[in-house]
């Protein structure tokens, strides 16, 4: 039987969700406290990946498991796994159902305070520059739905079959205050780090370090920069995904908290 998770979990502690040697992920967390509590080998497949310290306030993963799983394993999951890591909901699927094939659309956000504030360390990227450039950054936002090839934002863009991406909507929202700036996008599928490669390449035109022009040159030439620097992985949350037969809301309290709380008015 085939079963999906909707789970979250905060990335600070973790070398990503995937599986790699380099350090504790959350798949290897999670597999662990399956196939304690179910007393076999249990290997899952998420939605997706992110990066080292990356958030995911919305994530699914799948697993096939002998038998049905009884309504106590919510409650086993949740008390077994650390602090950083919650189960929210077990979804029984059609076999053919798939946690990374089948996605529709994924949805990040990149938050960035421009005033030091300890609450928002490790949820937010702090970037203390004056003077933001916000009418230049909109206008190079606004251009990343009229082009479908991202090569020139993927730090490996040879390791896929290709770089192409349907990016269905882009927005950047300031806060009242003016000292937070939030980069919401939404497409089919994500190359390698490239939201935080692309949220690099606008706080350098935020910066008067990089025009417009220049940002849309590579993507009209699909050249890769020789130096790409992807902005910091902590401000960065994986927030929506959806599935033609699956489209729950998010229920984690990270986005109450990071958008609720502030009248965000795009730009």
């Amino acid at each position: 039987m085939r079963y999906f998770l909707h789970i979250a979990y905060h990335g600070a502690n973790y070398c990503g969700w995937q599986r790699h040697p380099d350090g504790i992920n959350v798949q290897q967390v999670l597999e662990a406290a399956l196939t304690r509590i179910l007393k076999t080998s249990i290997a899952i497949t998420g939605c997706g990946r992110t990066d080292a310290q990356v958030h995911a306030s919305q994530f699914f993963f799948h697993m096939d498991v002998a038998k049905p799983l009884g309504d106590e394993l919510l409650f086993r999951l949740n008390k077994l796994l650390p602090d950083d890591i919650a189960i929210f909901d077990i979804i029984p699927a059609a076999p053919q159902y798939h946690a990374r094939f089948d996605a529709i659309e994924r949805t990040y956000n990149y938050y960035i305070h421009t005033r030091k504030d300890p609450f928002l360390s490790g949820l937010s990227s702090l970037y203390l520059q004056p003077g933001w450039d916000l009418e230049q950054m909109a206008q190079a936002v606004a251009l990343l739905p009229q082009y479908t090839d991202y090569r020139a934002f993927c730090k490996s863009p040879d390791r896929n079959d290709h770089t192409l991406c349907n990016i269905a909507q882009a927005t950047l929202y300031q806060n009242p205050a003016g000292d937070r700036f939030r980069f919401q996008i939404t497409a089919n599928r994500f190359l390698s780090k490239m939201v935080r490669i692309i949220v690099g390449r606008l706080i350098m035109i935020g910066q008067g370090k990089l025009t417009v022009q220049d940002f849309e040159h590579y993507l009209i030439h699909n050249q890769t920069p020789k130096i790409l620097t992807p902005a910091h992985p902590q401000g960065l949350s994986l927030s929506k995904v959806t599935y033609p037969y699956l489209d729950n809301p998010a229920k984690s309290a990270f986005s109450i908290l990071m958008h609720n709380n502030e009248h965000w008015m795009a730009i």
